[in-house]
């Protein structure tokens, strides 16, 4: 048996990029950022903040919601897998991306100022749980083998 889930909370560090797939499913990429706070050991010496940066990657109905609620700077709650692909780039090299692929969103404290506006009032919520009734299925790993390296 093995498990496969990583849960992050960070801050976005830029716009999420929204793209359309076959059929018009969309898939939105961004990053976020996670700090480990430095403290003092007991010798005196300091050990400084350290930020980690994550490439997440929301499929479908997540992906709408991305794109409209989710800023650079947005608190996040995500929930997901990690995959690691790889691609040939245009100099023959193999390149590799590791992504958290998100299932599971929650927006965290007060939409920025000069935020996106709503879709609909009936999805003016902070948590994005309550509008995942809406949201098919994550893709599976059969549809996943699909995916385009971005």
């Amino acid at each position: 048996m093995s498990v496969n889930k990583v849960i992050l909370v960070g801050n976005v560090g830029r716009d999420p990029e929204v793209r359309y797939v076959e059929k018009d499913i969309p898939v939105a990429s961004f990053s976020l950022a996670t700090t480990d706070r430095g403290f003092k050991r007991q010798d005196g010496r300091e050990v400084p903040e350290r930020t980690e940066w994550h490439n997440i990657v929301v499929w479908r109905g997540l992906a709408k919601v991305a794109e409209s609620y989710v800023r650079k700077g947005t608190s996040l709650y995500i929930e997901g897998r990690l995959r690691t692909r790889s691609w040939t780039d245009q100099n023959n090299n193999t390149r590799y991306a590791t992504e958290i692929i998100a299932d599971q969103m929650e927006l965290l404290g007060k939409r920025p100022e000069g935020g996106v506006a709503p879709l609909a009032p009936s999805t003016q919520t902070n948590s994005v749980q309550g509008v995942q009734q809406l949201i098919p299925p994550m893709p599976t790993e059969a549809d996943s083998e699909n995916d385009l390296p971005f």
